[in-house]
């Protein structure tokens, strides 16, 4: 059958129409500069997904001076004609896209990086960034009131960079949603020890300097990432269930607590494989320096860092999160709580597992300490807002909360939850939602209440 001659026109047209619609949907087009993560908007970036650092930092104690070269490899997620790293402050002086050199630009926090050519979609490349300076830590409301990031210390530098303070050291897509396996090499003056994530790969002196290759072959979020620098004594065996231990303690600290932290972080590794299944990382351990400034300690993935001899309790809280918030990480920063309600209870867990108080006690004593008019109660551990993001309630109420879910759903599917949970998300990322669909999938009950009263609703609940 033939077609007349407005029908031939009209197909034509469509046809352009479709050809030039798919031309336009796959032109090479600028990365967004950020997630879009309603606490920090700029963090993270848009158009790739990063899958390794290959880190190569030079730290002088004496000037402060951070000399880097960061080499990611990322595979694009659209077409790019540009895309942008996170990098705070330090001078860049070269950047190289799949080993040609590229144009860069900078704007606030922004690095703006044009390739020659434009990156397929769908296919890996390699960004290489040469930079360096003085990095400055971060301070402000959000992390306890304290200094964070790349902060100096009498003999090198303490390393804690939650929740925004990873690109104050090294370029990079800073979100936790966005994680990558790790390549980190150090180079600081002789006589010093540089401990960072993953296992040691090599180490070795050579003109004054001590070259020092750690690998984190498991993906990890950025703000998990370390390069702390000091005088410390190292003790490294296995823990009594067979995990690789490494443990690094500034030696003027090293009597100043009756803790043994080598022991309390083997058996804690060990107790929580039990609880919360295998240990997803390939070596436990503890970085604890002589940084008093700091005042906090952090989840550095495989090896928490504390800023001094902290206790027994601190320590299983920071090594809980290995499995929450290290191995199973946020999908924004609004979901702390999973991290921080977790490793809280996992406190409480600790005290009962010690036969020194059982949760539900603990759960009382935390709810009775606060009337029902203390500010403490306003704040909704779902969704904290970015200043308060850390506020005790986030910890204290988040643990509260699964302890009123254990309650609910009983001893066997709450303990059957908490591996399931860890399995399904491995190495991955989750959100409050994700958590409320698997604990009614494994208790086979609605807990929509329990979790709006507990975790988004001002005020003191009833029990």
């Amino acid at each position: 059958m033939a077609l007349s001659r407005s029908a031939r026109l009209g197909a034509v047209a469509t046809a352009a129409a479709s050809f030039f619609a798919i031309a336009a949907a796959s032109a090479p087009t600028p990365g967004a500069d950020g997630i879009g993560d309603s606490y920090f908007p700029q963090l993270g970036n848009g158009g790739f997904d990063a899958r390794h650092y290959d880190l190569s930092v030079a730290y002088d104690p004496t000037t402060g001076r951070l000399d880097g070269r960061t080499t990611l490899t990322a595979r694009a997620t659209q077409s790019l004609s540009s895309f942008d790293l996170d990098l705070q402050k330090l001078e860049v002086t070269r950047v190289e896209v799949n080993g040609r050199a590229a144009a860069f630009t900078r704007s606030g926090d922004e690095l703006r990086i044009t390739p020659r050519g434009a990156l397929a979609k769908g296919r890996d490349f390699t960004v290489s960034v040469t930079y360096g300076g003085v990095p400055e830590p971060l301070s402000g409301p959000i992390v306890f009131g304290s200094q964070y990031g790349w902060m100096k210390t009498d003999d090198g530098v303490f390393v804690a960079c939650e929740p925004n303070a990873a690109s104050t050291w090294f370029p990079s897509s800073d979100h936790p949603s966005d994680k990558a396996t790790y390549d980190i090499r150090i180079k600081a003056p002789a006589g010093l020890t540089a401990v960072s994530n993953g296992r040691l790969v090599s180490t070795r002196d050579h003109g004054g300097s001590t070259y020092t290759h750690w690998r984190e072959s498991r993906p990890m979020a950025t703000y998990l990432a370390t390069a702390t620098i000091g005088t410390f004594d190292v003790k490294t065996g296995t823990t009594p269930g067979g995990t690789p231990i490494y443990v690094a303690i500034d030696p003027t600290l090293a009597n100043s607590n009756a803790v043994d932290v080598y022991a309390v972080t083997a058996a804690a590794t060990d107790y929580w494989s039990q609880v919360f299944g295998p240990y997803p990382f390939e070596e436990t351990g503890a970085i604890v320096d002589d940084m008093p400034e700091a005042g906090f300690s952090l989840e550095v993935q495989s090896k928490p860092a504390y800023s001094a001899v902290r206790s027994e309790s601190t320590i299983v809280h920071e090594l809980a999160h290995q499995w929450f918030g290290d191995s199973v990480s946020v999908a924004h920063w609004k979901d702390i709580w999973l991290n921080e309600g977790f490793a809280t209870y996992a406190q409480w867990l600790w005290a009962e597992h010690q036969g020194t108080r059982s949760a539900h006690d603990s759960f009382l004593a935390a709810y009775n300490a606060r009337a029902a008019d203390n500010s403490f109660w306003q704040t909704e551990p779902g969704d904290p807002q970015r200043d308060t993001m850390f506020a005790s309630a986030v910890y204290q109420r988040g643990a509260m909360t699964l302890q009123m879910l254990r309650e609910r759903i009983g001893d066997t599917a709450f303990f059957k939850l908490l591996p399931a949970w860890t399995k399904l998300h491995r190495y991955g990322n989750a959100d409050t939602a994700d958590f409320v669909k698997l604990a009614e999938k494994v208790s086979g009950q609605q807990l929509d209440d329990l979790f709006t009263t507990w975790l988004f609703t001002p005020g003191k609940p009833a029990i």
